[in-house]
C-alpha cells in the first residue's frame, strides 16, 4: 500500500465518522422538533379555552361595572334630593320653631317671675356653690367656710 492509498483510507474513516456524527445529530434534532411541535400544539389546545372564558370574564365585569356606575349615579341624585328636602325644611320649619321656642322661653321666664320663691325674694340673693358640677346647700357652706 502506498501512501496516497493510506491517505485516502483515513480521509474515507474520518467522512464516515463525520457523516455518523451528523447523522445522530440530525436524529436528535428531529426528536427536539417533534416534542416542541406536540407542546405548542398542547398549550394552543389550552389556551383557547382560557382565552374564550378570559373574555366572558371580562364581559361579566363589565356588565357589573355598568350596574355600578348606574347605582352610583341613583344615590348621587338621592344625595341631591335630600339635601334639597333638608334646606326646604330648614328653611319651612326653622324660622317658625326658633319663634315657638323663644316664645315658650318668655312664658317660662314670664311665669316664673310671678311665682316668687323665698329664695328669690327681694333683696335677698340666693348664694349657691358649684363643686365639681353638685351645688352644695348654704348650710353646708357654712360648715366649709368656718
Amino acid at each position: 500500500m502506498s501512501g496516497g492509498e493510506v491517505a485516502g483510507i483515513l480521509v474515507a474513516v474520518f467522512w464516515a465518522i463525520l457523516v455518523s456524527f451528523l447523522a445522530v445529530v440530525l436524529v436528535r434534532l428531529a426528536q427536539v422538533l417533534k416534542a416542541t411541535t406536540k407542546l405548542v400544539a398542547d398549550v394552543t389546545e389550552q389556551a383557547v379555552p382560557l382565552l374564550a372564558e378570559a373574555s366572558t370574564t371580562v364581559r361579566s365585569a363589565r356588565t357589573q361595572l355598568d350596574r355600578v356606575d348606574a347605582i352610583a349615579s341613583d344615590v348621587q341624585e338621592v344625595t341631591s334630593n335630600a339635601s334639597a328636602l333638608s334646606s326646604t325644611v330648614a328653611s319651612t320649619f326653622g324660622g317658625p320653631l326658633v319663634k315657638v321656642a323663644a316664645f315658650g322661653y318668655g312664658v317660662r321666664k314670664a311665669l316664673g317671675k310671678g311665682g316668687a320663691t323665698p329664695q328669690d325674694a327681694p333683696g335677698k340673693t340666693s348664694r349657691r356653690t358649684v363643686i365639681v358640677g353638685r351645688t352644695v346647700p348654704a348650710a353646708r357652706r357654712r360648715k366649709q367656710k368656718g
